[in-house]
């Protein structure tokens, strides 16, 4: 009996071993780190060096490549398959048996290794199919020109009328598949202008991202922002640019997944793109093991969450959809929606109200989500037949807002892709209550465009503030002191950190215990308010 026990425990050890399993690999260090840098162009297109100037963003060692020869040695290592990349991370996600994943801890340039079954990671060692997508379809009767009610609703008609229209800002769109953008009419328009800059299938490993990939989300999903059908619909940035990146396999639910997101990425900042749009989200795996939990929603503890952060740190705006949970007992913003440096949508139906199925912020999370909301019920899309229908979910309000977004930077070519946020938010209906259903609320674009060029303002009119940047003591001249004004101080995240009423024409503001950074002043009485940008340092 106990031979066979024995027998027993030694055939599970073994079966759990012969499992196949996915890990990062992360490596030790890079090649030619510092002549890269100094050479920049060697690693990096002009269109990404010219950004990254423009904005103050360094060019650092995440920027590097990772080694190729250390790839190829993990590559011929037995039973490895190397899946996908990271430059930022400088890692590598393989898929092999755990003892041979492990026995890859012997290479000299490798750092760790973090299995996505967590329970299998150095430090505790002694299926589930998720629908990411949940379109529903809706049948509707239009009673007006399809996608005006979604574009008049944040106000991007307004920027289309002054001709902001999202031309000169990159778009990458990582997504499931474009299929049939190559030859729709609705995108006769992109591809006249050569605004389709091209795309890459990091699934697939292929440039072919116009197959049909058993699912056309990504197709829908770009119709909301360069979709073009004369008199029938329009995108909120028609004549912006788009690389179109595939990045979820829509016949499985693995980790790998994020890999692939984070080098679409890391493509997109190497290629100079302003904005991603992903209407992607990550909670649950066809292996539970993977599996995430509603508290790992942190913004800091998927490997997506964290790519997402670093796209954002190098001057990318990364606009997510919030995800369609809100009615399931899931209910959280997911991954990477809940990364700080996303900014997350959400959605309400046709009259602006809450969409129950879209995903709601948490305490957890260290920034308020959602960010801001847009159409996502019954939102008017195009499909692959060229159709004009409509579909339920924050994947089609997050590109109705990132289009949206482009043709606001376009009119404020100047802001970086912070202050292009702060003004989205500070243009929200309710900015001063923000809640976990819809944010800081529904944005009016064109207020944001008005906000943003009131704080390039560096002097009001009789209204002095100074010195900015401002180190101890805020020198504040307005111009009379017969009458109270209401100052309020956010910083970039859009949260309150000072409130004063001023009662004289002059004072003396002692902000010594504000975090450096960079903060917006608003400044309000009954003869009308004006706000601009502080710098702390």
């Amino acid at each position: 009996m106990k031979k066979l026990l024995l027998l027993s425990i030694v055939l599970l050890q073994y079966m759990s071993f012969a499992q196949e399993e996915h890990a990062w690999v992360y490596l030790s260090d890079k090649e030619n780190v510092a002549s890269s840098i100094a050479n920049p162009i060697s690693i990096l297109t002009q269109s990404a060096i010219d950004r990254k100037s423009a904005h103050n963003i360094p060019i650092d060692e995440r920027d590097v490549p990772v080694n190729e020869n250390y790839i190829t040695q993990i590559k011929n290592q037995t039973g490895i398959t190397v899946m996908a990349k990271s430059k930022w991370f400088n890692a590598v996600y393989v898929i092999g048996l755990e003892l041979d994943i492990i026995a890859l801890e012997a290479l000299d340039f490798v750092e760790y290794i973090d299995f996505a079954d967590k329970s299998l990671n150095a430090d505790s060692r002694v299926a589930m199919f998720s629908n990411k997508f949940e379109i529903e379809e809706t049948l509707v009767d239009f009673t007006y020109g399809s996608s005006q009610n979604q574009i008049e609703m944040i106000g991007v008609d307004h920027l289309h009328f002054s001709d902001y229209t999202g031309e000169g800002i990159i778009i990458a769109v990582l997504d499931s598949g474009f299929p049939n953008v190559n030859t729709m009419a609705a995108f006769q328009h992109l591809r006249d202008n050569g605004d389709l800059l091209g795309g890459y299938d990091f699934v697939d490993r292929n440039e072919n991202v116009y197959e049909f990939t058993a699912n056309e989300h990504g197709t829908r999903v770009l119709s909301n922002m360069a979709g073009f059908i004369q008199d029938e619909f329009v995108g909120t940035a028609p004549d912006a640019s788009y690389y179109l990146f595939r990045t979820e396999d829509t016949f499985s639910e693995m980790p790998v997944e994020e890999s692939y997101w984070v080098e679409a990425a890391e493509r997109a900042d190497s290629l100079g793109v302003h904005i991603i749009n992903s209407s992607l989200g990550y909670r649950v795996f066809d292996n539970a093991n993977y599996n995430y939990t509603p508290s790992d929603m942190n913004g800091n503890t998927t490997f997506i969450t964290k790519g997402a952060n670093i796209a954002n740190e190098k001057g990318i705006l990364v606009v997510n959809s919030a995800g369609n949970s809100g009615a399931s007992s899931w209910q959280t913003v997911g991954a990477p929606a809940d990364a700080s440096g996303v900014f997350s949508i959400g959605a309400v139906d046709f009259e602006g109200n809450y969409a129950p199925f879209s995903s709601q912020g948490t305490a957890i999370q260290p920034t308020q989500k959602p960010d801001v909301v847009a159409r996502g019920a019954a939102a008017a899309v195009v499909n692959s037949s060229n159709e004009i229908i409509n579909n339920n979910g924050t994947s089609f309000s997050s590109p109705i807002m990132a289009g949206g977004i482009a043709s606001l930077w376009q009119a404020l070519p100047n802001a970086s892709h912070e202050d292009i946020k702060l003004y989205v938010r500070m243009s929200a209906s309710q900015f001063n209550t923000p809640d976990f259903f819809l944010g800081y609320g529904i944005p009016n674009l064109e207020l944001a465009r008005e906000i943003g060029l009131s704080l390039s303002e560096e002097q009001f009119v009789r209204f002095k503030v100074f010195p900015n940047p401002v180190t101890d003591i805020l020198n504040i001249q307005i111009p009379t002191s017969t009458e109270a004004t209401n100052l309020k101080i956010y910083n970039v995240l859009g949260k309150l950190v000072l409130e004063k009423t001023i009662t004289k024409s002059e004072i003396r503001l002692d902000v010594s215990s504000m975090a450096s950074g960079v903060y917006m002043m608003s400044f309000t009485s009954d003869k009308g308010s004006k706000t601009f940008k502080l710098i702390k340092s």
